[in-house]
């Protein structure tokens, strides 16, 4: 296999006796790593090794110091910004402008540009040609273009941008002058320094040898070429005639313009290598649906390869770090040695995504009364984490079952406190001054808890020392403050670029690396995730304040030279290539499009090799839902026996007249509520919606006419009860409502949201309508109040008489000029007419009434009750959406007979008859539990998931 490295230690071995006295110079540490095995493979005697190092290495040893961190250095350039500036802005909201900033102050050193002729105010053409006289006329007439677009601009965002732009000269002067005082630099600094004083550079002791090498920036080149001028110094060019000789291939961008260059040009060998033209490599393609399907393909590649297979030959390109994982879960049995020459980004770790929620929890307190109050959303999260399950499993089951059942938005410290002291420590008001100290605890905290999880330990580790290191730079800032949202801001900024390293054998095993690590290196057998435009390449842009024209102009580096790099990175991976896998999903991700690259596009025009694409499906049946029907076999009969009433007069349950009412509109989805007991997942509701309501609404009324009945000792109400009821009862029994549907104490507060107080007073006015309505009618005898009434109902089965068990609650029974009134509070618009008794228990009928039913059903449950009452039994519907009308009516109307139900005892036996023909049909073995055939029912079913409707 053909090997760059290789074949360059060879050369240099071939002519140079003694390796010591040559410097090795590469563009990053891993291509140092080979060249050196490479070597040392050759070497046939005992030897002194070459100097191995990379280039910032030469430029650090030659300005005599190492970059400061960027957090040290935006503080330096913010205290001069602040000397500059006679309104300056606070630290946190200069930290982000400010590191690009210090990323554009960096370009201009790396690409040794004039700051103060680049900050200035071009509009006039003396001002292009007296200042501008070093630059070609292209570049001129690049800046003449943005500056004539910009006149064009609104007045007031050139006035803003031209302030900032001439703020930006003097403050690249000044932190230059700051920077020497305090011994501070940044690479770009440095880097320039070398470059400004390479006549004062003694000629070396050792030979200097540049390798592999693509894209200099300005000092880069400038050293390179004083020491090829100077000290005869030697460069070796990883390099392929496929891309240098077309002037349209980005790859080659760079290297044509080497090529031309009176110094560099004379070092390119005079036979151009034509590697990828020659070997005509096995080039294969693949599109998936899913970026995950790109794991498993690439297993299954990988599985092909023989026991006695030299993985060292094989890599893997991971674009995007986060198949990183999937990846090597899906590695087959026979590769026993992996390298993985990239960092995983701890931001993917659980252990941080466990500290950003601690966190985010902080900008979600609220303090009222003194008692600090945490909202249910976070306070889930984190009580769902692995980590706080494994402190207190049964106290985090408990709290949230207490949250789901009084629904509490906010809950209160004191109560999460409960736990144990990790839960203490988690759940605490933090103040600005307090962040580093209390993370630093947190994490020392978690790492006791994770001694038998190394990875996530090290996560942590990773973690805690760039904590440490946040916190020595902010209190070296003494004048600074750290606010807390400033502190989460910066946590995730400067969190999400730690990655952890990986320990392993470099130099054995299957490759696993990025795409800019696996520069000069060469592999037999190369595959590519994520070909995708957009992931490789990446589309993103260059963050700077500079505009493109004018970067482009003092020769700072666009768009343009990242794809060339990008461009070159992918073709040099062909030099030696004998097979090619190259794999791109279809489907959109994060917005990016499922595009192959344009890489791929370019291989099927332009290379003669011939290209195999596969497209790899995921097998999914696409075929209609089977109909799901339930049948009745002695598991599902033995459930309905529940309902049945024993010999000694017992049942385990009783049908509501809901679960008959679901059976009705749909006996599959009664089968999975009432038999199989399928519950939808109860969620804490921050808006109070019309089933909250009506809760509330039918205890507020409870109270109100039981707390009537104590007081005055008596159950009839006169029509002077009223006024004292509407003045003085009705906001207590709401208050008492409220207690009761959120399952709080007696002395806990009701404090709950703004929402909740626009309810209390809405419902306020219900009330007091309600009250109304009752004051015209009275007066009445109050017999019952949210009770609970039962009833034992015969069928006929195939099995002989059954007797089935029927309970409901009537939200009222009352007692008027001898007629017993049934009236069920509904909060909807429930109509109260209905075709006939027999449409009631109709399926098919569309307008089946289900309030009227429900009502109807109450009458049953009474009479069986009270066998002994002759008095008529008037079903009555008080649904809120209709007491405000003048001609309210609660009673039930049949529009058949044209006429009010006056008496359930006169519809009682045609309503039974009914009730017992559908009870029937539920027990009888022959019917199954079915889907309904109106899909308009299915629309807001909770188990249409199930169904597949």
């Amino acid at each position: 296999m053909h090997s760059f490295l290789r074949n360059t230690a060879a050369s240099i071995l071939q002519e140079y006796q003694e390796l010591q006295n040559l410097v090795i110079v590469l563009p990053n540490r891993r291509a140092g790593l080979f060249f050196t095995q490479h070597l040392g493979a050759l070497i046939e005697k005992p030897t002194w090794m070459p100097e191995v190092k990379t280039i910032e290495d030469v430029f650090y040893q030659y300005a005599g110091q190492r970059p400061s961190d960027d957090l040290t250095l935006i503080f330096e350039l913010y205290k001069v910004y602040q000397s500059l500036h006679p309104e300056p802005e606070t630290f946190d909201r200069f930290y982000f402008w400010g590191e690009m900033i210090l990323k554009d102050f960096n370009d201009l050193d790396q690409f040794m540009a004039d700051a103060k002729k680049l900050y200035l105010h071009l509009s006039e053409i003396k001002e292009l040609e007296s200042d501008l006289s070093f630059l070609s006329n292209n570049q001129i007439e690049l800046i003449r273009q943005f500056w004539n677009s910009f006149e064009r601009q609104d007045r007031s965002h050139q006035e803003k941008f031209l302030k900032f732009w001439q703020m930006l000269s003097p403050l690249y002067q000044a932190y230059q002058a700051s920077l020497e005082v305090s011994g501070l630099a940044y690479s770009g600094k440095l880097y320039r320094k070398v470059a400004q004083s390479l006549e004062e550079i003694s000629k070396p002791e050792k030979q200097f040898i540049f390798i592999g090498f693509n894209a200099f920036t300005g000092t880069e080149e400038k050293l390179i070429k004083h020491f090829i001028s100077e000290f005869d110094a030697r460069i070796f060019w990883d390099i392929d005639g496929y891309y240098l000789d077309d002037a349209n291939q980005e790859a080659g961008l760079f290297f044509r313009e080497y090529q031309k260059d009176k110094i560099f040009g004379p070092t390119f060998p005079k036979e151009i290598p034509t590697h990828i033209q020659n070997r005509k490599a096995k080039i294969h393609t693949y599109a998936t649906p899913l970026k995950t399907n790109q794991a498993n393909l690439v297993g299954s590649i990988l599985e092909k390869g023989g026991q006695d297979e030299n993985w060292e030959e094989t890599v893997v390109i991971l674009p995007d770090e986060q198949m990183l994982f999937p990846i090597l879960h899906t590695l087959p049995g026979q590769i026993d040695k992996v390298n993985v020459t990239m960092g995983y980004p701890v931001k993917n770790a659980p252990v941080y995504a466990f500290l950003e929620a601690v966190l985010e929890m902080q900008r979600f307190i609220k303090v009222e009364e003194g008692k600090v109050l945490f909202y249910h959303q976070p306070v889930k999260n984190l009580l769902s984490s692995i980590y706080l399950k494994a402190e207190n499993e049964s106290f985090v089951a408990k709290t949230l079952a207490d949250m789901q059942e009084k629904n509490q938005i906010y809950i209160p410290e004191y109560s999460l406190h409960q736990g144990g002291t990790l839960f203490q420590l988690i759940f605490q008001q933090l103040k600005s001054e307090t962040l580093f100290p209390y993370l630093s605890v947190l994490m020392e905290q978690l790492a006791e808890r994770l001694t038998d999880e190394p990875l996530q330990r090290s996560y942590l580790y990773q973690c805690f020392k760039q904590l440490n290191r946040l916190r020595e730079i902010f209190e070296k800032q003494e004048s600074t403050t750290v606010g807390r949202e400033f502190f989460i801001r910066l946590f995730r900024q400067v969190f999400r670029e730690v990655k952890l390293p990986f320990e392993g054998e470099p130099l054995q095993g299957l490759q696993v690396m990025g795409v800019l690590e696996s520069r000069n290196l060469d592999f037999r057998r190369v595959i590519i995730c994520n070909m995708n435009e957009d992931s490789f390449p990446p589309s993103a842009g260059l963050n700077s304040m500079i505009p493109f024209n004018i970067r482009k102009a003092f020769g700072l580096p666009v768009q343009e030279q990242n794809d060339a790099i990008y461009a070159y990175t992918f073709y040099r991976l062909l030099h030696s290539a004998e097979e090619v896998h190259m794999i791109y999903t279809t489907a959109s991700d994060q917005g990016k499009a499922g595009e192959k690259s344009r890489y791929i596009q370019q291989m099927m025009v332009e290379m003669g090799i011939e290209m195999k694409e596969e497209i790899i499906y995921v097998p999914i049946d696409l075929k209609n839902t089977d109909a799901i029907s339930i049948h009745k076999n002695p598991e599902v009969l033995n459930l309905l026996e529940r309902y049945v009433v024993t010999t000694e007069g017992f049942s385990q349950t009783s049908f509501s007249p809901s679960a008959l009412s679901v059976y009705l509109d749909c006996r599959l989805k009664f089968y999975l509520q009432y038999l199989a007991n399928i519950q939808e997942k109860d969620e804490v509701k921050e808006e109070i919606d019309a089933a909250v309501f009506g809760n509330i609404a039918h205890y507020s009324m409870e109270f109100l006419y039981d707390g009537f009945r104590k007081r005055k000792n008596r159950d009839v109400l006169e029509k002077g009860d009223f006024e004292d009821l509407r003045k003085n009862w009705v906001f207590p029994s709401i208050e008492l409502g409220v207690r009761k549907f959120y399952h709080l104490e007696e002395n806990a507060d009701t404090k709950l949201s703004g929402q909740m107080a626009i309810v209390r007073d809405v419902m306020q006015k219900y009330m007091v309508r309600l009250l109304e309505i009752d004051e015209k009618d009275a007066p009445f005898r109050l017999v019952s109040m949210e009770k609970a009434h039962k009833a034992q109902f015969e069928i006929n089965t195939g099995t002989g008489i059954k007797k089935i068990s029927l309970k409901g609650f009537i939200d009222r029974v009352d007692e008027k000029e001898g007629t017993i009134r049934l009236i069920d509070y509904k909060s909807g618009g429930d109509k109260k007419d209905f075709t006939n008794v027999a449409s009631l228990f109709d399926r098919d009928d569309k307008n089946r009434n289900k309030a009227a039913m429900q009502t109807m059903y109450y009458g049953l449950l009474y009479q069986a009750m009270h066998p002994e009452n002759s008095n008529p039994l008037k079903p009555a519907l008080f649904n809120f959406k209709e007491i405000f009308k003048e001609d309210f009516n609660p009673y039930l109307k049949n529009k058949e007979q044209k006429s009010e139900v006056q008496d359930y005892i006169e519809y009682a036996v045609e309503y039974e008859s009914g009730l017992r023909k559908m009870l029937e049909e539920m027990y009888d073995p022959e019917v199954p539990f079915s889907q309904t055939d109106d899909l308009k029912k299915c629309v807001y079913c909770p188990y249409s998931g199930i169904c597949g409707r």
